[in-house]
């Protein structure tokens, strides 16, 4: 599952579709990748609320070959890292997206192909959040079998929720997390596939992003 996202929107167009409010000062990032700071809205006491906080919760055991200190996908809920924390709805948040991307193409000229969908120009992401003791405020997205459309450039993706799911995702039961994590993925035909000729470890943003969060 890839390790890059973007907001490509405003702090009120990231916020309204989830009837959440935003401070005036906040700096929402166009883009981010692990250990850097994204988007989440949060569902507090006062009400929903977009806030700035860094992707990726610190690894427990680090190595060598371990790969990132940060981690910011939930690909396996039964992990000490996130099981007991996966069932209080205290911690869940949504990630505002408006693409994400995986590497495409040969090894040692992977490119940026970026994935967004028809008709949802910023998708809710299910995620998860802690105030950690030595970062601070942290997030990571829970991910799932791939679709058709996603498959070519990686066999996880996101998993997304429909605008009438949002409120079952902060409120429901650990049940329906798991049911949101296995249950079929966005079929292929809402996908826009944006391939790009920007070097996956490089930097390069959507081709025309606002047109086509509108289809």
């Amino acid at each position: 599952m890839s390790r890059l996202h973007c907001f490509m929107a405003s702090p009120r167009e990231l916020a309204l579709p989830f009837a959440a409010n935003w401070p005036q000062d906040i700096v929402v990032p166009e883009q981010t990748v692990e250990g850097l700071k994204g988007a989440v809205i949060l569902n507090t006491e006062r009400g929903r609320s977009l806030r700035v906080m860094r992707w990726g919760f610190p690894r427990p055991v680090r190595s060598r070959d371990d790969g990132p200190d940060k981690i910011g996908l939930v690909a396996d809920l039964t992990n000490p890292m996130w099981s007991e924390m996966v069932v209080e709805p205290r911690y869940r948040c949504i990630i505002p997206i408006t693409h994400f991307a995986n590497p495409d193409g040969p090894s040692g000229a992977k490119t940026r192909t970026w994935f967004s969908v028809k008709g949802q120009p910023v998708m809710a992401w299910a995620g998860f959040c802690r105030n950690m003791p030595d970062l601070g405020p942290v997030y990571a997205g829970m991910t799932m079998d791939a679709n058709s459309a996603v498959m070519p450039t990686n066999d996880r993706m996101p998993v997304l929720l429909e605008p009438q799911e949002v409120e079952r995702w902060f409120m429901g039961s650990i049940e329906d997390v798991i049911e949101f994590q296995f249950r079929a993925p966005f079929a292929a035909s809402r996908m826009i596939i944006d391939e790009t000729i920007d070097r996956w470890r490089g930097e390069g943003l959507p081709t025309n992003a606002r047109q086509q969060a509108l289809l």
